[in-house]
């Protein structure tokens, strides 16, 4: 019985990559090998050197 709720390992699509800040398998942002998600991202872009710019 404990054998159908072990979670499947996930080779490609959302569900392989978390954001590596809180976890979250949503809008993941993997370029330049950030991993974080976008509501992480928002939170720590600056410090990490990205300018907003209008």
């Amino acid at each position: 019985m404990a054998k159908k709720n072990v979670k499947k390992e996930r080779k490609f699509g959302k569900g392989s990559r978390p954001c590596r800040r809180c976890g979250s398998y949503g809008a993941v942002i993997r370029r330049y090998g950030l991993y974080l998600c976008r509501q992480c991202f928002r939170e720590v872009a600056e410090s990490l050197g990205f300018k907003k710019y209008q």
